[in-house]
């Protein structure tokens, strides 16, 4: 049966059941070819039995962080780390004195980064740590790769993903559980960080999933009391406004909870995106900055991270989220134009953001 006879038999035009089909195929072509370039890559990795082969395999190595490790399994090696030079992949070598690899990984979380796709955004190590994480008398190794997207709304600006592989009786291993609760809650912001989560139980997990002001409070939160205040919101009602932050391993952790009268946390916003750490919070302002008669909040601050030299950068920042009938929605087209400074404060940047919506001065 060809394509136009099945198309009538269907009620569908010839020309839409085509350029279905071509999609489909289109698609399986697409699938075929990511999957025989991961066989390759796979290929070349699992391919290298000795140190010196690397290069030749289309990795660098990265010589200044190759470190020696006492294993219980393997003796005394070294951890050769190793960027894949085409899908910018970052591969773990453990070799012997002369030159054998004895265990080779590429299972990170800053691989799979990019969910379903051979390319990552992987940029370089930022750190490494050995550590007896989970008190078994075996050291284990704490990681962080620094990533930039080269395209989306990040696209640029450098992120860090961090990783725990303990070791084994066998070899090393990775906790997948734990892997995504450092870095979808914020505590891979240093190896001291993960090391606090991982080894010591300080986690912040619960500035994401607590339901009350009180289960904030219990767990260490500290209130801003400064800038802690009632609004009336249209849409959610009478609301605390309540600015804090935990602190992790010296890192500072900033949150903005809207909590009800009964103390229940109605919304959360977490305004310091991937800096590292709260250096100082320049104010918060209610206020209806989008014209649309309900208010929004804008928050300024002063966040640092770590720069390129492994220097402390420190960078003021703004974000506005707008109201909306069902809660906040977080602005994406105002900070693209409108740049903040040193100077500025919270009223210039509301009477700014508010003019690029169409207020008159």
């Amino acid at each position: 049966m060809t394509v136009a006879v099945l198309c009538a038999c269907l009620g569908m035009p010839a020309a839409a059941k085509e350029s279905t089909a071509e999609a489909s195929e289109a698609a399986k072509e697409a699938d075929r070819q990511v999957r025989e370039a991961y066989e390759e890559y796979q290929g070349r990795l699992q391919g290298i039995a000795r140190r010196e082969e690397i290069g030749g395999s289309g990795f660098t190595v990265i010589e200044d962080q190759i470190f020696p490790l006492e294993t219980d399994c393997y003796g005394e090696i070294l951890l050769v780390p190793a960027m894949e030079e085409r899908y910018q992949r970052l591969a773990l070598f453990f070799t012997k004195e002369d030159g054998n690899v004895v265990y080779r990984t590429d299972q990170l979380a800053a691989n799979n980064w990019n969910v379903g796709a051979l390319e990552q955004p992987i940029v370089e190590i930022g750190a490494v740590s050995f550590q007896d994480l989970n008190r078994d008398g075996r050291m284990d190794i704490v990681l962080i790769v620094s990533c930039r997207n080269k395209t989306g709304v990040c696209a640029g600006r450098e992120y860090k993903v961090g990783d725990v592989l303990f070791q084994g009786k066998e070899g090393f291993y990775r906790d997948y559980r734990l892997s995504d609760k450092i870095n979808r809650f914020g505590m891979n912001k240093s190896a001291e960080s993960i090391v606090a989560y991982v080894r010591d139980g300080r986690s912040a997990e619960f500035l994401y999933t607590a339901s009350t002001k009180a289960e904030l409070l219990r767990n260490g939160f500290v209130i801003t009391k400064e800038q802690d205040y009632f609004r009336q919101f249209e849409k959610l009602g009478y609301l605390e406004v309540m600015p804090g932050s935990y602190t992790v391993a010296e890192f500072s952790i900033f949150m903005i909870y809207l909590v009800d009268e009964q103390g229940n946390i109605v919304w959360s916003f977490q305004p310091m995106g991937d800096y590292d750490n709260l250096y100082a919070l320049k104010g918060i302002t209610c206020r209806d900055i989008d014209g649309d008669g309900m208010k929004d909040l804008l928050v300024f601050a002063r966040y640092s991270y770590e720069g390129s030299l492994d220097e402390v950068v420190i960078e003021s920042d703004y974000q506005i989220y707008y109201q909306r009938t069902s809660g906040f929605e977080t602005d994406t087209e105002v900070k693209r134009k409108i740049r903040c400074s040193e100077e500025d404060t919270v009223a210039e940047l509301v009477d700014r953001a508010r003019a690029y919506w169409g207020w008159s001065p």
